[in-house]
């Protein structure tokens, strides 16, 4: 498969946003390196191999085998280029501000490498601060004076809006794909490059399915400023939400209702919507928690607070300690049990640990003297290589995390704790506490088995 007019990009960055975007854009036709200084990734790339774990992403690299590149750099490759993608890691400074030093990296990695009668498109797909877009195009600047050559280049905007889980079925098939450009040019080279996504005219990869209503997908066009800050919005807003109907969650407990029943009745208001009302431990991973706190300091910086934005922060921080106050308030004594958590990874269907809520609450029971056991079915490696403790003990399978645990506590929305032999587990237990910090589980059916069950508002 091969668009009328294939690009040549180079993808610089080839985490969860570059690499997903790079076999994308490669699978619908286009020329793409990715590129990534960490050695051990492109290693582990050129043998076809996945360095992160992404819904069908092993699959769709092994199939465009021979089609793709990798290198650690980007050196004479830019010089035959049409779009330079930027999408490095943009982490959060302990301000609450985001360290743009990768971003600026690679913008002077560029303009150390383009020729003179070149015209080159370089795209912010990096979460980035507004103004961002302006100050890439300074450092370019200034890279190409201090060679003193002329470039012809442009810098836009084009935020990603991918899920963790569900990273390439949100990259070809998009609720929308924003470009925040000044010039025309700029937008009809990116129409170009997401033609085939923007037409649905591609046979989708076979672990992608598109939805039989899915339509085609608008392409929005902004300036640079408002592509930024319309990333920051969608986080902070989605972020809000879950923080929203986790607030009412603590009102339900305390009055007897059942929050699953109050989200499913205003979720049925098209002006609400089902998405994201789902109560629980709270959220995590690389983006809502970073966003959050990157919005909040650049209204600081304007002299502008954010109650709501704050606020939502709050609510995040203090649900994590409500898995806690459950078990205290049921076993009374912390200090000497055996706790079993299930699930280290943020949400379902990644190894990403980044924030995630099992980081606080292992934390936590650690502190207060609990022996800890804990399993996930993808995530346990990553979780040992930031967080590993003597007194966290990894196991294989449910089975064993609850092998003589007085408590056991879910933490992340995993399938494969649906079909457990739930009762089987219970009998291998000390204790019968079970804390569901998804819901994910029916509390009738849990009871029965002979739990002791505590959800999240209800």
């Amino acid at each position: 498969m091969k668009p009328k007019d294939a690009l040549h990009i180079i993808v610089i960055g080839s985490g969860y946003v570059g690499l997903t975007t790079g076999l994308a854009l490669s699978y619908l036709g286009h020329r793409v390196t990715c590129v990534d200084k960490n050695p051990e990734i492109i290693s582990k790339l050129r043998q076809w191999q996945s360095p992160i774990y992404e819904t069908g992403l092993e699959e769709l690299l092994k199939e465009q085998s021979g089609r793709i590149e990798f290198a650690d750099s980007i050196n004479s490759r830019i010089t035959e280029a049409d779009i330079a993608i930027v999408a490095v890691g943009t982490p959060s400074k302990e301000n609450g501000d985001t360290d743009l030093s990768y971003v600026e990296e690679a913008a002077r990695s560029i303009g150390a490498s383009m020729a003179p009668d070149q015209f080159l498109l370089v795209v912010n797909k990096s979460t980035v601060p507004i103004g961002t877009a302006r100050r890439v195009k300074t450092v370019l600047t200034e890279e190409l004076t201090k060679r003193g050559v002329c470039c012809h280049f442009s810098v836009a905007s084009n935020p990603e809006f991918l899920r963790e889980g569900a990273a390439l079925h949100d990259t070809f098939f998009p609720d929308r794909i924003v470009v925040g450009a000044d010039e025309i040019e700029s937008v009809n080279l990116l129409r170009q490059m997401y033609a085939p996504i923007l037409e649905q005219t591609f046979i989708p990869p076979k672990k992608v399915v598109r939805a039989e209503r899915y339509g085609f997908p608008p392409l929005v066009i902004t300036s640079p400023t408002s592509a930024e800050l319309i990333k920051y919005t969608a986080n902070a807003y989605l972020a809000m939400k879950i923080s929203f109907i986790n607030e009412f969650a603590g009102i339900a407990e305390r009055v007897g209702a059942d929050i699953r029943e109050v989200a499913r009745g205003i979720g049925l208001d098209n002006r609400i919507g089902p998405h994201f009302l789902n109560a629980g431990v709270g959220w995590g991973g690389s983006c809502f928690p970073k966003d959050v706190r990157s919005i909040i300091y650049t209204g600081a910086q304007y002299g502008y607070d954010m109650p709501l934005v704050k606020a939502a922060l709050d609510v995040n921080t203090r649900q994590r300690k409500t898995v806690i106050e459950k078990l205290q308030a049921t076993l009374k004594v912390i200090r000497g049990r055996t706790i079993g958590v299930l699930g280290l990874a943020f949400k379902a269907n990644t190894d990403d640990i980044r924030e995630s809520p099992a980081i606080d609450v292992i934390a936590g029971l650690l502190e207060m003297g609990a022996r800890v056991k804990v399993y996930d079915p993808v995530a346990m490696d990553n979780y040992r290589r930031f967080y590993s403790r003597p007194e966290v003990i990894f196991v294989g399978s449910v089975v064993q995390a609850a092998a003589e645990a007085d408590a056991l506590v879910l933490l992340t929305d995993w399938d494969e704790f649906r079909h457990v032999d739930w009762k089987e587990t219970a009998s291998s237990m000390k204790g019968n506490v079970f804390i569901d910090g998804r819901n994910l589980l029916p509390k009738d059916e849990m009871t029965r088995f002979g739990f002791t069950y505590l959800g999240i508002g209800c």
